[in-house]
């Protein structure tokens, strides 16, 4: 059977999570499927890939298996919705980004969903809590970066083309400020495009784990997908990803320097 996620731990007090990278899809899920919800169209492609220089600085990481069209691990598991007035994606998803049908047969029960909670959610977050709270009793401070990636344009979700680098702090209230701004410079100082708290400032993942008041401080950074890979076909450009890969590198240093000191 395939583990929910996969965990390595590091020796910083920095967690990289990596929810929605995940393929896997049990087959009594999938045979239910239609073929628009097959082509997985929505992940967040090649993230830990693009992240493994990570584990080489110490961090901790966690990768998540399963799709998030299984269940999406950066929602609630009572499924409130996280953008007031914006399209729902959903704990369990029955529609693409695009609007297309996930299922042939409707969608997901309540009891089903529960029993995704129970399978798949819970102990993916179950780890993320016991991990942060090793790193705050060890170094006295954790810092959470939730890694994502999205196509440069969704019409359904959100209007125009989105900056290549979307910083998401839930408006400051996830990590401290030092941090945010930390965050802020290597961006500004950077080539790509940006934004800090735009339309994706933190899922369920940043806002519920980014307690700066108790030395947990959580910043959630959406990639759009150009900077690193052709959309249409959803190869990696590894010609794009140097450049990148240092403007990453160099956010979780300054982040976790702002943190620690």
């Amino acid at each position: 059977m395939i583990e929910v996620c996969s965990f390595h731990e590091g020796t910083l007090p920095l967690l990289v999570s990596v929810p929605h990278d995940g393929c896997h899809i049990p087959d009594v899920i999938r045979e239910r499927m239609t073929p628009a919800a097959l082509a997985l169209q929505d992940t967040d492609w090649h993230v830990s890939e693009l992240y493994d220089f990570a584990r080489d600085m110490g961090a901790s990481m966690i990768v998540a298996n399963y799709s998030r069209y299984v269940i999406d691990l950066n929602r609630p598991a009572g499924d409130e919705a996280l953008y007031e007035g914006q399209v729902a994606t959903g704990l369990c998803p029955e529609s693409t980004f695009g609007g297309e049908a996930i299922y042939r047969d409707g969608g997901v029960s309540g009891e089903e969903k529960a029993h995704r909670v129970a399978r798949y959610w819970r102990p993916y977050h179950d780890t993320m809590t016991s991990e942060l709270a090793r790193m705050r009793a060890k170094h006295g401070v954790a810092l959470l970066w939730d890694a994502h990636s999205i196509a440069s344009s969704v019409p359904r979700l959100f209007d125009g083309q989105l900056p290549i680098l979307n910083i998401g702090t839930n408006g400051g209230a996830s990590c401290s400020p030092r941090i945010a701004a930390a965050a802020r410079g290597v961006a500004e100082a950077s080539r790509y495009s940006w934004v800090l708290d735009g339309r994706f400032r933190g899922g369920h993942i940043t806002r519920h784990y980014g307690r700066p008041g108790d030395g947990v401080h959580a910043v959630q950074l959406e990639l759009a997908q150009r900077a690193y890979m052709d959309e249409q076909s959803a190869v990696f450009d590894r010609a794009r990803t140097s450049g990148l890969v240092t403007v990453l590198r160099s956010m979780l240093e300054a982040c976790l320097q702002a943190a620690t000191s």
